[in-house]
């Protein structure tokens, strides 16, 4: 073995370390969210932080640094390279932000979470503001220690979905607005005269039963992951152990299907990342944006599908008889693509729910720039729900605090459920090419062929290339509004006669 090999295998198993470390990390975030007593939150915290600060520290070594400097410029394979160059780029972040930074930051995200989640409970605003206010100003210092004054929105989107910042996202949301919001506007007019049916009754046992159910049919190994419950659902974890989350309700039962299949995306894409390079650019998600085309493809162009319920609604009827036995099979399957604004993102049908995140794009942008305050939220929150959806929250529930995200700190993550979204379409198109048979493999269930088309397509690149070199790699085509657009409009005009 060369120099130059053994050094980069010293790096990979750097590397990989590091990778271990923040898989800990995302477990004790999970437990915090799933399992954790009330009264250790304050436990919790500090143990966070403690991590945190090992984990930066270790990001950071002399030791790492010395190995990338090394493996700069030598004569490496091109895969190898690119390994190299994004362990520098997280190498020299890691050494902008100290340790106390880092800590404190951990800390504050675990004490903002619980005041969300008592806030939420009690919906009351003034119990999560000044946690925003915190989060806000940590934000903008973080961008701040990266030399990222000028535009602290444009550095966090780039956190989420490296290579993308203000002005791209920008490029992509507005001709996709323009043509989105009329659209929707016809959609929902044209569906406002049908009236979903009551789904009532559906006890959580037969829920459950049903999604394992549909969960292992899409190729979820339940040997290396698991289901549970959460406040908001969530997908923590890599492929050696991934953890999905849901949440249920007796009397909306499609509420816990979509998110389980929405968070199986994710984790059906983790485990299809090589564990052999774990830590490496070549065992890493490319961003979220292509996270979230995973899990979007899972829940909505195969969930809400005729093929898919052409198996499923069987099972639905068999575990639920009494619940869906005046339930035709065209009002559920109405139900499930029905057309109306809502004021919940989690709830909206997949024809409006752009325009939630189109919402928060503009008020986080706001609120990073600091021509929004934290105080102004609600009302502004409000004014552009009425804008963009036509509708006002009841409350603050349904409003500003309705997502985590903005608790745990998560500033420029909602960009990427859009930018998924458009790549999800082309991802469709493409597949539908490629795949001829594909509906009717799924209407009997059998997913593994597109399963096995996404893991060549997207999870072996791993992260390769950033999201729009992927897009253009897959699809032969940019990054772009069209082929969701061309979606939208075939799957659901027809369908509400629009």
């Amino acid at each position: 073995m060369s120099d130059t090999d053994s050094l980069y295998e010293k790096l990979r198993t750097t590397l990989r370390r590091l990778e271990r470390l923040r898989s800990i990390s995302g477990l004790l975030g999970w437990d915090e969210q799933v399992n954790l007593p009330p009264g250790a939150a304050g436990l919790r915290a500090e143990q966070n932080a403690a991590l945190a600060g090992l984990i930066r520290n270790e990001a950071a070594s002399p030791e790492l640094g010395r190995l990338l400097e090394a493996l700069h410029g030598a004569d490496l394979l091109p895969e190898n390279k690119r390994v190299v160059q994004v362990a520098t780029r997280d190498f020299e972040q890691a050494n902008r932000l100290g340790e106390d930074f880092v800590r404190s930051k951990a800390e504050l995200d675990s004490h903002s979470y619980h005041a969300w989640a008592k806030a939420r409970e009690e919906g009351r605003y003034s119990i999560f503001a000044p946690f925003l206010a915190r989060q806000l100003d940590k934000a903008r210092e973080q961008a701040s220690l990266m030399g990222r004054d000028a535009d602290p929105y444009s550095y966090w989107i780039d956190q989420f979905d490296p290579g993308m910042d203000l002005q791209s996202v920008e490029e992509i949301f507005e001709p996709l607005g323009a043509e989105l919001a009329p659209l929707a506007a016809k959609l929902a007019e044209a569906a406002a005269s049908f009236v979903p049916p009551q789904m009532q009754g559906f006890a959580r046992q037969g829920q459950e039963t049903l999604l394992r159910e549909v969960l292992a049919s899409m190729g979820f190994d339940f040997d290396h992951g698991r289901l549970d419950t959460a406040l908001h659902p969530f997908c923590e974890g890599g492929g050696q152990d991934t953890r999905l989350t849901t949440r249920y309700d007796a009397d909306n039962p499609l509420d816990s299907l979509f998110s389980a299949m929405h968070e199986c995306g994710h984790g059906l894409y983790e485990q299809g990342l090589p564990d052999s390079e774990a830590g490496t650019a070549l065992g890493m998600a490319a961003g979220m944006a292509v996270h979230e085309s995973q899990s979007r493809i899972w829940e909505n162009q195969v969930g809400r599908g005729r093929a898919f319920w052409t198996r499923w609604e069987p099972r639905l009827r068999e575990l639920f008889p009494q619940q869906m036995e005046a339930i035709s099979s065209e009002d559920l399957y109405l139900a499930i693509n029905h057309v109306k604004p809502g004021p919940v993102r989690l709830d909206a049908d997949e024809v409006t729910y752009n325009l939630h995140i189109m919402l928060r794009f503009s008020l986080e942008k706001r609120l990073l720039e600091g021509s929004l305050s934290h105080a102004e939220l609600p009302e502004a929150w409000n004014a552009q729900a009425r804008r963009l959806l036509g509708i006002e929250p009841s409350c603050e529930r349904e409003g500003c605090m309705q997502d985590v995200h903005w608790a745990c700190g998560l500033f420029g993550y909602f960009p990427s459920y859009t930018l998924g979204n458009l790549f999800a379409a082309q991802l469709w198109e493409k597949a539908g090419l490629e795949l001829p048979g594909l509906d009717a493999a799924l209407a009997y269930g059998q997913c593994r062929p597109l399963l096995d088309w996404l893991r060549k397509n997207v999870h072996a690149y791993a992260r390769r290339f950033d999201t729009r070199e992927l897009c253009q790699h897959v699809c032969g085509a940019k990054l772009s509004h069209k082929a969701f657009i061309s979606y939208i409009s075939g799957r659901y005009f027809p369908l509400h006669h629009a």
